[in-house]
């Protein structure tokens, strides 16, 4: 039996529209964000949040990827940050073509932070570059703590690992320290912040994170 690889140049071109839209974008002095996890581990909650808290010390907008519905977007201008939501036309992850089309529509503050909220799941986002300055993941507690490995590749290409929902600890069987364990078993460099966008524990934390890697953005 043959077979055949159809894939790679597709993703090729792809990384090389990524290179080019980050440069871009470096220029302009926009920080893109690409935020992935499955679907209600709580992204649109955790962004509301770190919106609230930052307020006035970084412009933050959002893109919110979904296959339908706007719910997540006005969530976010009802916050006072800039959102546009972007329907993927039923296609599972954002690619950078598709974000560059986004942010042309998109009248984004420079300079400033832009999430991109990515379509929820945790296989196809992971093998996109969209031109994002930095990959955050979310894993909420009741999604539980095997999923590094079920899901490697997102662990491996995630700069950062977000465990949400840790207010629900004493109701889920979550071994914390094995999730962190088995993450930087993928990825040695991994930030991982444990946090409850509902009760504020561990968003100081990530919140420094996200301010320390914009300063270091705005002034390199």
């Amino acid at each position: 039996m043959k077979t055949i690889e159809v894939n790679r140049p597709a993703v090729s071109a792809n990384d090389r529209e990524a290179d080019a839209l980050r440069e871009r974008l470096r220029e302009k002095g926009i920080f893109l964000i690409n935020l992935m996890s499955a679907a209600g581990s709580g992204k649109t909650t955790l962004l509301s949040r770190t919106i609230t808290d930052l307020k006035g010390r970084a412009a933050i907008s959002v893109m919110e990827a979904d296959l339908a519905s706007d719910v997540d977007a006005l969530a976010i201008e009802q916050l006072g940050a800039k959102s546009i939501q972007v329907h993927t036309g039923g296609c599972c992850h954002m690619d950078a073509a598709m974000t560059q089309e986004a942010l042309e529509a998109f009248d984004v503050p420079a300079p400033g932070i832009i999430f991109l909220e990515n379509v929820g799941n945790l296989i196809c986002p992971a093998e996109f570059d969209t031109g994002a300055h930095r990959k955050v993941m979310i894993l909420s507690v009741p999604e539980g703590d095997d999923k590094p490995l079920k899901y490697p590749l997102m662990f491996r290409e995630s700069d950062v690992l977000l465990i949400t929902k840790t207010d629900a600890l004493p109701f889920f069987d979550f071994n914390m320290e094995a999730c962190i364990r088995r993450a930087r078993a993928l990825n040695p460099g991994i930030q991982v912040f444990p946090v409850s966008a509902r009760t504020g524990e561990g968003m100081e934390a990530w919140e420094a994170w996200l301010i320390n890697q914009w300063s270091e953005f705005t002034h390199a």
